[in-house]
């Protein structure tokens, strides 16, 4: 990562319109490579192995899978693992689409484009699996912060030049940057302790305690405002450049997310993507954990008798309900819009609702390599930036003052053939730019127009991406009752799919403990990796 001291958070912001640190999947369906769909609907043998069923194949349902198979392995564990998914593809949320629907044009991340080297499983993952990273380059690109009827500050080239840290000194002054560094490099040095043996040995079950345990109280407790007030952090550097970051990884404003959250947003450093597809990580997980799959799968009730949990699913077609039977039960996937029963469960409590940002995803091409300057109202002589970020607080100032229309709006490099050179892919034969815009509303062809000239391919997505994240004292449940988890109790902690992957290794290691007198790392008084930088629970022990 490139970046003067004082522009550190700036580049953070571009770097997260890149990001966008979504922890799902849309649906195209691949193959998975370990092999056709498990039979659904067998009998269960009363003799055979004891089963673990896992709901949701995203991002925690596929770790969770992935995670149990190490215990196995490390323990030699006999012990089926079952996951189940509604949709016909693995990844839950995240995914690539191809350009016109060509398989041959290089694919494009509709959510996730990047992930951080401070997501320490999402990194070795890739490693584990011979997965190609590619490191994300800001190229030449402009950034400017839109207020719904001018930006407030733009910058021009490579963010670390001189002349662009005059304008956010100028405008923010020196000392909140340097402050916001130290707070998330503070909030980083405290999150990589989830992935140290002590935190894997004393997996946690209460969200508020961990809250405590990591020094994060105050910061889960106030709005990403109210924090950064604070700690004297000037307020319109947190308003706006901090606001952007926000609105373009979650959906919400400084005023209403909690500012744990808000500092995730920023914390952007070591940007990567997998070649290809962010999604191969997840199809990886469930390939080596050898669980056995059931796509287009909906779980309706999950009841209890004695030490059983009896699972009740349908696959898409089929004219009769499965029923079989399990030690124990994952959910991984956030529970509301899963609507599966759990009122035959002996004493499971109640799992509080959880509202979702509905976003808007609008991916399109264009041969204008940047916005039109009549769009955003500026003098044709001017240069409208390739990547527009958003801030609220001119609403917020006056209620009557329009509103930005979108979240962000980013150029993201020429649309490429699948061997990386641009392709002739306009009506014209001439070659496009690739553009993503996240809004909380549709935009019609109409607005692309205004706002870009001529617009070739237009694909569009809604979907429920991330949680409401106000600031809150109380979380879910991780645990609802002997042998049943929930591993998206985490998601109104933090959201996102490196976290939903410790969320689902913490639940494994509850789940090995307290059904299999087992654990993900075997308790043989082998010595750690002496190289803490590198040590990962789980993948070492």
């Amino acid at each position: 990562m490139h970046f003067t001291t004082t522009l550190f958070v700036a580049y953070g912001l571009l770097e997260a319109a890149a990001a966008f640190s979504l922890p799902f999947r849309l649906p195209w369906a691949h193959a998975l490579a370990s092999g056709e769909q498990a039979p659904l609907g067998l009998p269960l043998d009363e003799a055979a192995p004891p089963r673990i069923a896992i709901v949701g194949a995203g991002a925690a349902g596929s770790s969770a899978a992935f995670w149990i198979s190490k215990a196995k392995e490390r323990y030699g564990l006999d012990v089926e693992v079952d996951l189940f998914d509604s949709n016909e593809y693995i990844g839950g949320r995240s995914t690539t689409v191809h350009p016109y629907d060509d398989p041959e044009l290089y694919p494009i991340e509709l959510g996730a484009s990047i992930f951080v080297e401070v997501n320490k499983n999402m990194w070795r993952a890739t490693e584990e699996f011979g997965l190609n990273r590619s490191d994300w380059d800001e190229g030449e690109d402009t950034m400017g912060l839109w207020d719904g009827s001018k930006f407030v500050i733009t910058t021009d080239g490579k963010l670390g030049g001189w002349w662009n840290t005059i304008k956010v000194i100028w405008r923010y002054g020196y000392q909140a940057p340097m402050k916001t560094k130290k707070l998330v490099s503070s909030m980083v040095a405290d999150f990589v302790k989830l992935y140290t043996p002590e935190a894997g040995s004393e997996p946690f079950t209460n969200l508020t305690a961990l809250a405590t345990e990591l020094n994060w109280t105050d910061a889960i407790g106030q709005s990403t405002m109210e924090y950064f007030d604070a700690q004297g952090i000037y307020p319109p550097w947190t308003a706006e450049m901090i606001e952007a970051a926000t609105r373009v990884n979650y959906g919400q404003n400084v005023d209403a997310i909690h500012a744990l959250e808000g500092m995730c947003s920023l914390a952007a450093t070591g940007a990567s993507q997998v070649f290809g597809g962010n999604w191969q990580i997840f199809e990886q997980f469930v390939k080596r954990s050898k669980a056995h799959l059931f796509l287009k799968t909906t779980v309706k009730s999950i009841a209890k008798d004695g030490d059983k949990y009896f699972l009740r699913a349908h696959t898409h077609g089929a004219a009769e309900m499965m029923e079989r039977s399990y030690r124990a039960v994952i959910i991984a996937a956030p529970f509301h819009s899963s609507s599966i029963d759990l009122s035959l469960t002996s004493s499971a409590p109640e799992i509080p609702p959880q509202p979702y940002v509905h976003l808007h995803v609008t991916l399109l091409s264009t041969p204008s390599p940047r916005p039109r300057t009549r769009f955003f109202k500026v003098k044709d002589s001017d240069t409208v930036p390739t990547t527009v970020l958003t801030t609220w607080e001119a609403v917020r100032a006056d209620p009557d003052a329009p509103a930005p229309d979108f979240n962000s709006l980013s150029y993201h490099g020429k649309i490429l053939t699948r061997d990386g050179v641009p392709a002739n892919s306009s009506d014209d034969g001439g070659e496009e730019w690739s553009v993503k815009i996240f809004s909380t509303q549709r935009l019609e062809d109409s607005w692309l127009r205004r706002a870009f000239g001529k617009i070739g391919w237009v694909y569009r997505k809604e979907w429920d991406a991330y949680p409401v994240l106000p600031p809150t004292t109380s979380f879910p449940p991780i645990k609802l009752e002997k042998g049943l988890y929930y591993v998206n109790a985490f998601e109104p902690f933090i959201s996102t799919m490196e976290t939903e992957t410790i969320a689902a290794r913490n639940v494994v290691e509850l789940l090995m403990r307290e059904e299999f007198d087992a654990s993900i790392c075997k308790s043989d008084g082998a010595t750690p990796r002496a190289d803490n930088d590198t040590f990962v629970y789980g993948w070492d022990c």
